[in-house]
């Protein structure tokens, strides 16, 4: 007399279906009273199973790429966690949980209208600099009269050293960069 089907699959680490379906299949055989010989039925079952289709730790883990591990142990750094050594599962799920939390207050702050779109806002500053750009650089041209009159000499003169004076002062500030972070 063998064992049950409930206390081979128990045995086998595998469901109670999973030893029906092998044993209707012809996979495993069964006894004559419907039981199962344990010696037997782990010799067929290695035959007939499919090494890929086995539930051992050795044919599922796949390696981690470097990437995801470094990112886990920059978030639980960023966090005041200890990400020393190898991780654990524990940690990298409180690595994901950690994102998980920032994604969801990254979308809250957006709909609140709290967040700027970094391209937007660089576009803006961009238009905004040529306009001032071009601004000064008609300047010269619109007071450059009115100050000759006031000096008592000529206006294109006037008007020519203006403009040299104010490319050279935008020269300056066009060495600025914006840096959004």
């Amino acid at each position: 007399m063998g064992l049950s089907i409930r206390a081979y699959a128990r045995r086998r680490g595998v469901s109670h279906v999973a030893v029906l379906r092998a044993a209707k299949a012809g996979r495993i055989p069964l006894e004559a009273d419907g039981t199962i010989d344990p010696a037997k039925a782990d010799a067929a079952w290695q035959r007939s199973s499919d090494p890929a289709r086995r539930k051992t730790t050795t044919h599922r883990l796949r390696p981690v790429p470097e990437a995801a591990l470094d990112s886990v142990r920059d978030t639980l750094k960023e966090q005041g966690l200890p990400a020393s050594g190898g991780l654990s599962f524990v940690q990298a799920r409180t690595a994901h949980e950690i994102a998980k939390a920032h994604l969801a207050r990254l979308r809250l702050q957006r709909m609140k209208g709290e967040v700027v779109d970094r391209a937007r806002a660089t576009a803006l500053v961009f238009q905004l600099a040529r306009e001032e750009r071009d601004s000064w650089l008609n300047w010269p041209a619109r007071v450059a009269a009115m100050m000759a009159a006031e000096l008592g000499v000529e206006a294109h003169p006037m008007q020519k050293v203006l403009e040299t004076h104010v490319r050279a002062h935008l020269a300056e500030l066009a060495e600025l960069r914006l840096e959004l972070r």
